[in-house]
């Protein structure tokens, strides 16, 4: 069965009616009303991505905070035509729903950089994921580098600001968490 055209540009809402009825659920994000498909991913990538996921996961249990490590597949809502889909999400607050498909308290956002995808991740997804007051670290990781590049924002209208770091602690407060950068790659 051959898959529905792409109507463009599209809403959200119709973004996720369309994905229903994709018959073998590729991977998509949704940019400014267009689906844009996400390529493969390479295992050194899923790799990264659930050690991201580990180290942060066990940096809320150890700081007791009430908030969630959750692993890909999670969308991240900009605007009403455009969602991403990161690598790891730590998400603050309330328990999101089981039925639910979207981070609605996003603080940490993190993508484990791929050379597909570099353009977009440093710098439309910077600047989206930054118009979401919630989010208040934005974490690129560079497998390729064995470095973080960390996008904080001070408050929720403040300046960003960048480090980059390959060794040693990554403190992210707000919400009260520690990690260390060598736990996000492989030893």
């Amino acid at each position: 069965m051959k898959p529905d055209p792409i109507p463009r540009p599209m809403t959200r809402a119709e973004y996720r009616r369309w994905l229903e009825t994709q018959p073998d659920r590729p991977r998509y994000e949704l940019v400014s009303g267009e689906p844009i498909a996400m390529a493969p991913e390479r295992l050194g990538h899923a790799r990264t991505k659930a050690r991201v996921w580990r180290a942060l996961d066990a940096a809320i249990t150890v700081a007791g905070l009430e908030c969630e490590a959750i692993a890909d597949g999670i969308a991240v809502p900009i605007s009403d035509d455009t969602e991403f889909e990161p690598d790891t999400v730590v998400q603050c607050g309330p328990p999101i729903p089981d039925d639910d498909t979207d981070a609605t308290n996003p603080v940490i956002v993190v993508e484990v950089l791929s050379p597909s995808t570099k353009h977009i991740d440093t710098g439309l997804k910077l600047s989206g994921y930054f118009t979401l007051p919630s989010v208040r670290h934005y974490l690129i990781v560079r497998t390729d580098r064995r470095m973080v590049i960390h996008h904080r924002r001070a408050g929720p209208d403040g300046p960003i600001a960048t480090n980059i770091l390959s060794g040693g602690r990554l403190d992210l407060d707000p919400p009260g968490l520690s990690v260390d950068i060598a736990d996000f790659f492989a030893r």
